[in-house]
C-alpha cells in the first residue's frame, strides 16, 4: 500500500513510503553478441564536456540544480525515446516479470485521469499533495486504474515503473539507465546553458513544444478536449542530437543518488504532463527531482543507456 501521508513526498512524485521488498525476479539479460532489436533506435553520442546546471537562478534550493559547472561524459547510446508501453509489453511476455506496482498491489494516480471504474479501489489521498492517489490495482497496464487500459496507447512511455522496475528491464535488454550527467547532456541536445532542449522559450512562435500542463493546477486542464496525460514517446520534435521529450511527458530514472544525504532517494529527470509553472517549474533541462527506488507513480518512466565499449 502507497503511504499517502505525504510524509517527505514530493509534490512531483509522490513515494511509496516504505522500504522496498526488492520484488525482483532473475531476469535474463542478453547473450553475449545479441542486440534487442529495441536498441535500434538509440543514438550514439560523442560525450565530451558540456555545462551542467542552471544558468538562470530558476532551480529550487533544495534541489541543487546549481552552480553551473563543467562535467565530462564518455562516449555512449542513449535512447531516443523513453521506454515504450509496447517495448515493456515485450519484455513482461518473455520474462513474466511484475511490476513493484502489481507486486504491491497499488500505485499513485493523478486525480483528473482516475477511471470511473476504480472509484472504489481508492486507498487515499497524499496529505502533501491531494491530487495524487493511492489506487489499488493501478499499474503500468492498468494506468489509470481497475477497468484501464493501454488501447491506443502502446506507443505512449510506459508509466507506474519503479527504479528498480526499470533497472530489471534494462537488464533483459542488454542496457542501463544513463547517469544523470549523460541525461543531461542527452536532454540538451548539443546547446549550451538553455532552459529547454531547443532554447529558452517555452513555446517559440506559440508553438507548443512538450507535454506539460496547461489551466489550472491541479483542477483544470485547458488541454484540447480537457485531455491530460501522456502522449506518444514520438512526438513533439526532437533536439539536436534526436531524442524526443526530454522535457515533460514522463518523469525519467536516471542511475544516480539524488544526494549523498538522500541515500534513499534516485533522480528524477525532465518533468511531466503535470508540471505548471505555478508550482512546478521542473521541466527546464537542468531541473532535478527524486523518488525513492520502490516508488511507481502515473508520469514516470524511464530510457535506456548504453557504454560503447559493451557493443
Amino acid at each position: 500500500m502507497p503511504d499517502t501521508s505525504g510524509g517527505g513526498a514530493s509534490c512531483c512524485a509522490p513515494a511509496r513510503g516504505e522500504a522496498s521488498s526488492l520484488f525482483q525476479l532473475a531476469v535474463p539479460g542478453p547473450r553475449r553478441g545479441e542486440r534487442r532489436a529495441h536498441d535500434a533506435a538509440a543514438i550514439t553520442l560523442p560525450g565530451g564536456e558540456f555545462r551542467r546546471g542552471d544558468a538562470f537562478g530558476e532551480g529550487y534550493p533544495d534541489d541543487a540544480e546549481g552552480p553551473v559547472r563543467t562535467v565530462t561524459v564518455a562516449p555512449f547510446r542513449i535512447d531516443a525515446t523513453a521506454v515504450s508501453n509496447a517495448r515493456f509489453a515485450d519484455f513482461v511476455r518473455e520474462t513474466g516479470y511484475r511490476t513493484e506496482a502489481e507486486q504491491y498491489g497499488s500505485s499513485f494516480v493523478f486525480h483528473l485521469l482516475l477511471h470511473p471504474g476504480a472509484r472504489d479501489a481508492v486507498l487515499g489521498a497524499v496529505t502533501a499533495a491531494p491530487w495524487w492517489l493511492g489506487v489499488e490495482g493501478a499499474s503500468w497496464s492498468a494506468p489509470e486504474g481497475p477497468g484501464s487500459d493501454l488501447e491506443g496507447r502502446s506507443d505512449h512511455p510506459v508509466v507506474h515503473v519503479s527504479y528498480h522496475d526499470a533497472l530489471a528491464y534494462c537488464s533483459w535488454a542488454g542496457a542501463r539507465l544513463p547517469t544523470e550527467n549523460e541525461w543531461e547532456y542527452a536532454a540538451r541536445g548539443g546547446l549550451e546553458g538553455c532552459r529547454y532542449p531547443w532554447g529558452d522559450e517555452f513555446a517559440p512562435g506559440g508553438r507548443e513544444r512538450m507535454n506539460t500542463w496547461q489551466g489550472e493546477f491541479p483542477r483544470v486542464s485547458r488541454r484540447p478536449g480537457g485531455v491530460t496525460g501522456t502522449v506518444p514517446v514520438d512526438a513533439y520534435e526532437p533536439n539536436g542530437f534526436g531524442l524526443h521529450n526530454t522535457s515533460g511527458n514522463v518523469w525519467e530514472w536516471c542511475a544516480d543518488l539524488f544526494s549523498e544525504e538522500d541515500a534513499d532517494q534516485r533522480v528524477i529527470r525532465g518533468g511531466s504532463y503535470l508540471c505548471h509553472a505555478s508550482y512546478c517549474n521542473r521541466y527546464r533541462v537542468a531541473a532535478r527531482s527524486k523518488n525513492t527506488p520502490d516508488s511507481s507513480t502515473g508520469h514516470g518512466g524511464f530510457r535506456c543507456a548504453w557504454d560503447l565499449e559493451e557493443r
